[in-house]
């Protein structure tokens, strides 16, 4: 998979960008990462962890692909319940990040 196969037609302004930014982060590996995520999931969040998760793309890429690795302990700002279903969500489907 190359990018998103959700359609943003459904989604508001917000959830719009979300979706778009998951996907356009400037590594590929965290494209792959996040655009996954947001695939599945940018619908169901609610207005708090858009909060979250919009904190989190605003992390840099190493930086992120550290926390989620398990290279770097994730600073307490960012170690949400958003970020916990970002890890979960690649644990169960068998996603090697490393």
């Amino acid at each position: 998979m190359t990018g998103t196969s959700r359609s943003s037609i459904d989604l508001d302004p917000r959830r719009r960008k979300a979706l778009f930014r998951s996907w356009h982060r400037g590594t590929r590996e965290m494209d792959l990462v996040l655009g996954r995520f947001a695939d599945a999931e940018i619908d169901r969040l609610s207005g708090a962890e858009m909060d979250d998760y919009e904190l989190l793309m605003e992390a840099p890429d190493r930086d992120l692909f550290k926390w989620l690795t398990g290279e770097a302990e994730t600073p307490d700002n960012y170690d949400t319940p958003v970020f916990t279903r970002i890890k979960n969500f690649y644990a169960a489907g068998g996603v090697t990040l490393s």
